[in-house]
């Protein structure tokens, strides 16, 4: 029996190594701890990745641990980071996007055409012979809050799309989180185009439902929408 427990405890430990979550939001180059600022995934433990676009995870992954979080202040203009537990080691792409809290960002749930991206990290392509991998390997992501988005409370959701698996339909594995903000010094610009998510994939999309390795792709469609910057 105790060697039967011995088996289980590790194959769960190599589990969770195999994997990652994203639970640091880095302001002014100050760490706010994990789950502080970010709300807390299901996945807190196991480290699992959401599969299906569609499940209401998709949004912020919080549907066991029913999670809000601290609502950290940043200005308009400025850079911030989350910051994932661990190499993000899997061959993937970054999305980061936001969403106008209406006002309370520890009350909103993410749902409605709000979200519009902010940033974005494609792989390098060249036309057949090579892809790789900019998003790999690395624990932090850094973006800027555009300087034009008007102040306000909103959601910031990182997602790191893992592609090693991505050949077939439901075989991408996003890690995923949503930190709480309030934007202050903020501009009047309009952000867009906005999405709904669950909504703004439907898994079949060229740069989700994808094989990686052979032939080797050559050009890279990044999913969602485009990038706004103000």
């Amino acid at each position: 029996m105790r060697l039967a427990s011995l088996l289980v405890s590790a194959s769960f430990a190599a589990s969770a190594l195999a994997h990652y979550t994203l639970p640091t939001l880095i302001v002014n180059g100050k760490s706010s701890g994990e789950w502080v600022n970010i709300r807390r995934t299901n996945n807190y433990n196991t480290q699992a990745p959401v599969q299906d676009v569609t499940s209401p995870d998709f949004t912020c992954y919080t549907s066991e641990t029913h999670a809000t979080a601290t609502t950290a202040e940043v200005a308009a203009g400025s850079s911030i980071s989350i910051k994932a537990n661990g190499p993000m080691y899997h061959a993937g792409v970054v999305n980061v996007y936001m969403a106008n809290a209406g006002g309370n960002a520890a009350s909103y749930d993410g749902s409605g055409q709000k979200w519009f991206k902010v940033y974005d990290m494609p792989p390098v392509t060249n036309g057949g012979s090579s892809i790789s991998f900019p998003g790999a390997d690395i624990d932090t992501i850094t973006f800027t809050i555009p300087k034009s988005l008007p102040s306000g409370e909103y959601l910031i959701r990182a997602e790191h799309i893992a592609l090693h698996s991505a050949s077939s339909f439901g075989g991408a594995q996003f890690y995923l989180s949503c930190a709480q903000v309030k934007v202050t010094g903020g501009g009047s610009g309009s952000p867009g185009p906005l999405v709904s998510i669950p909504g703004v994939y439907t898994g079949n999309e060229p740069g989700i439902k994808i094989n990686i390795y052979y032939p080797v792709p050559a050009n890279y469609t990044m999913p969602g929408p485009a990038v706004w910057s103000g």
